[in-house]
């Protein structure tokens, strides 16, 4: 084998790599061992790396490549100088006879096999020290695309040759310690898949920003797929729930993000370029790529080619436009998040507001200040001033020297699986992409603040803002007894905290995702011609293009928001809160201010369950509903517990029950569960009753303190009477855990009171509560806290309690 010059890919294997590098041996790997599973990758041949090799020989390159290696490495060179040298020497080379024949004939039969004279074929690099485990070595070879006929072909190749000492591949292998001159290259050729009719992309394994390893991540965008690698487009971008991928009666997508895809790389007509990139059109802009079907289909694969290769895994895809067929082009094993520590959560926070400029997806979770450095242009790359904050419209691998100097970067351009994201990531820079006006908004100089510590999108803050990091270690953290779960808001905070050992979710905030990633009025979707003011109209349509209903955009942003926040804690339960916003903070809603009336004291007033059968807002909270039902059954999550909150009586539980089964969610149907907020004095006085429509009650003790001590929760005069250790708090607590227990259901807290004193958490665990629901950031200690007292509590008398069986 090792003195062939040509290997079909079926032949190879992942064992191959000396001879076909990463990129080739893993084609032959998938075309040999995951086509009987339903994987289609085009097929093609690669050149060995004994052909290259010959190639050195026969053209007597070695001599002068050793000669310009030497005066690099003694500085008697500079590395633009001896990439220039040492490509030259290949591009001015002569293909052996021998060699060229073996090619030419190779690409005949391959235009046999597809039934073509001349078929279109991809050349790609693939350098037999790439694609392992500790190297990503992304983008450091040539690709070339849409390459027809013989002589074409072979001139393809004989630069896919010379891109081996490209100034960014020499640098990247002095900085990796690879012997440049044991690396050889093979070439692979494979058939054009017609994705410039269609579209293709980047697929991942797993959470590139957070390691979650529970979901594929799809990039896509029209046309062939360099743009997406290239950071040229900002593309569609897909989540996939792995877990219930096999089952076929859900379609778990957890996140749809339509891309702005601005421009497309086609194939070119005439003359002597092979592709050209082209403006879409406002169609194809508000146009999602891919199906759901093809979305499932690529998940599934990521799911198939991550498990017969035992690691996460960084691929490529494209869609036949003639076909309609999906492809697998390239797979390589993902390099940042795999070799992560799982048991360390590094933690980054702002110390101060500051003024924002611009957003975009942030890589990472780190915080970066600094100055800007703009550079437009790869020619001006030696003017970048190291610790600067980079500034730029998109990144290609010429720019990795720099890159590495950067305390920040932030491009106009691309997505999270481009170019400049993977670097990023590789390199721990903080970066944050796709701001679409970066190099217009930020001036070279200015004194600028990078936050990706804020979720998925990232925030540029004018000027030097302080912050701070922590380190929270969850290598050894002991087991209780009370189920401990975590607070959470949004469904990037849910991805960023995956790795803590939590046993669910206690609260998560549905108005969160309506005030942050919806930002209208349900009512203002039902009835648009109720708003008068034309900025709100022109908003609301805007937000809500490419719906032909405006009401989907709501009731798929709030599901896929749920979804994406429910599923790092599957199978364990995550209790979802019904909105309780108040009326004066839902009238802040694009649209909202029409629908809300004005009331003297909102914390007191139309909030909550009164809301959920009121005729005003009826129809918004069916949405709602529509919304918990999609997650559930169309998504698959049945982890998810509907919560219903401020709920003043026992009609009033009954009214909202009564409505919630008239839209699809009806108890105990399909293993739903409803649980309610105890948080008014009257759900503990008749708790008992409550207990009988319930499933679960979660106290929420800032509202329950209010309540029984009077004390306005956001008054700064009253804040010293604040405070939840009060002892007619403690008993109401204490009166609700006692009689939700002799009812037979579950109970938990999702206040803060733990979080913040070590005693309160004491008094819980004593009084036999089932669950204790934190903040992320203080989850850590509670928990150490919590397990304490459960070991002190061991030898003191036994408790006579009929607690219920929270074991999930």
């Amino acid at each position: 084998m090792t003195e062939k010059r040509i290997a079909w890919f079926e032949s190879l294997n992942v064992g191959d790599v000396p001879i076909v590098g990463g990129k080739n041996a893993s084609l032959g790997e998938m075309v040999r061992t995951l086509k009987e599973k339903g994987v289609r990758v085009p097929g093609g041949f690669a050149t060995t790396a004994a052909a290259f090799r010959e190639y050195v020989a026969a053209n007597e390159i070695e001599p002068e490549l050793r000669a310009s290696i030497a005066a690099l490495k003694s500085e008697n060179a500079s590395l633009h100088e001896t990439g220039e040298t040492i490509r030259r020497l290949f591009l001015d080379g002569e293909f052996p006879e021998a060699i060229a024949t073996e090619i030419r004939d190779a690409y005949r039969e391959l235009s046999r096999r597809s039934g073509q004279d001349e078929i279109s074929v991809a050349v790609r690099s693939s350098a037999t020290a790439e694609d392992l485990p500790q190297a990503s070595f992304a983008g450091q070879q040539e690709t070339f695309l849409n390459v027809r006929g013989e002589r074409t072909l072979l001139d393809a190749c004989r630069r896919c040759y010379a891109s081996l000492f490209t100034d960014r591949a020499i640098s990247y292998r002095e900085t990796q310690g690879f012997d440049h001159l044991e690396v050889a290259l093979s070439i692979g050729v494979q058939r054009m898949v017609r994705s410039d009719l269609a579209g293709s992309g980047v697929m991942f394994s797993i959470d590139t920003e957070t390691g979650f390893p529970g979901v594929a991540v799809i990039s896509a965008a029209w046309g062939l797929g360099e743009t997406v690698v290239q950071g040229a487009v900002d593309p569609d971008k897909y989540l996939v729930f792995k877990p219930l991928l096999d089952d076929r009666r859900y379609t778990p997508i957890i996140e749809k993000t339509l891309g702005a895809k601005e421009t497309k790389m086609i194939y070119a007509t005439g003359g002597s370029e092979r592709t050209t990139t082209v403006a879409t059109t406002q169609k194809e802009r508000q146009a999602f790529v891919l199906s759901e079907a093809e979305i499932l289909e690529l998940g599934r694969w990521a799911a198939t080619i991550e498990d017969h290769y035992g690691r996460p895994m960084d691929m490529e895809w494209a869609k036949d436009g003639e076909t309609g067929e999906l492809y697998m082009v390239q797979a390589r094993p993902e390099t940042v998040q795999s070799s992560r520590q799982t048991g360390q959560i590094k933690s980054y926070r702002l110390k101060t507001k500051g003024k924002p400029i611009i957003t975009g997806s942030a890589i990472g979770e780190a915080i970066a200040s600094g100055q800007v450095c703009a550079i437009r242009s790869a020619a001006d790359i030696d003017t970048f001033r190291d610790g600067a904050i980079l500034v730029t419209g998109m990144t290609d691998p010429d720019w990795v020297p720099i890159m590495k100097k950067a305390a920040g970067i932030i491009t106009d351009h691309g997505g999270t699986t481009s170019h400049a994201a993977i670097v990023s990531r590789e390199l721990g820079v903080p970066a944050i992409v796709g701001t679409g006006h970066g190099t217009e908004l930020l001036l070279d100089g200015q004194e600028i603040t990078l936050s990706c510590a804020e979720g998925d999108r990232g925030v540029v803050y004018e000027g030097t803002l302080e912050f701070e990091s922590s380190q929270v270690d969850v290598s050894d953290l002991p087991e209780t007894r009370i189920a401990m779960m975590v607070n959470i808001a949004s469904p990037a905070a849910a991805f960023r905290w995956w790795r803590l050992p939590a046993r669910g979710v206690g609260l998560a905030r549905m108005e969160f995702i309506i005030n942050n990633l919806i930002k209208i009025h349900p009512m203002a979707l039902i009835h648009p011609d109720r708003v008068a003011d034309p900025a709100a109209r022109r908003e609301i349509r805007q937000r809500t293009r490419g719906y032909d209903d405006p009401v989907d955009f709501f009731v798929e942003t709030l599901a896929l928001g749920i979804a994406k926040l429910a599923a790092p804690y599957h199978p364990h339960p995550v209790i979802v809160r019904l909105s309780d916003f108040k009326s004066n903070e839902y009238a802040h809603l694009l649209g909202g201010s029409v629908f809300e009336p004005e009331e003297e004291n909102p914390m007191l007033g139309w909030r909550g369950a009164s809301r959920y059968y009121d005729a005003r807002y009826r129809e918004g909270f069916a949405l709602e509903c529509r919304a918990l039902k999609t997650v559930r059954e169309r998504i698959g999550l049945e982890n998810v517990i509907v919560m219903v909150p401020f709920c003043r009586t026992l009609e009033e539980a009954d009214r909202v029950l009564a409505v919630m089964k008239e839209n699809g969610l009806e108890r105990g149907r399909d293993g739903l569960e409803v649980y309610m907020m105890c948080e008014i004095p009257a759900n503990v006085f008749l708790a008992e009753e409550f207990a009988q429509r319930f499933d679960g009650f979660s106290i929420g003790s800032n509202d329950l303190t209010q309540l029984v001590l009077g004390v306005d929760r956001d008054s700064g005069d009253l804040a010293p009477l604040f405070d939840e250790r009060n002892e007619a708090v403690k008993r109401a607590i204490r009166a609700a855990i006692v009689q939700a227990h002799a009812a037979g259901i579950k109970i938990g807290i999702c206040g803060q009171a733990p979080s913040n004193y070590p005693e309160y958490a004491a008094f819980l665990v004593e009084e036999g509560i089932n669950s204790i629901s934190l903040n992320p950031d203080s989850f850590v200690s509670t928990l150490r806290n919590v397990a304490q007292v459960e070991q002190s509590l061991k030898a003191a008398p036994a408790r006579t309690t009929s607690e219920p069986d929270t074991s999930r």
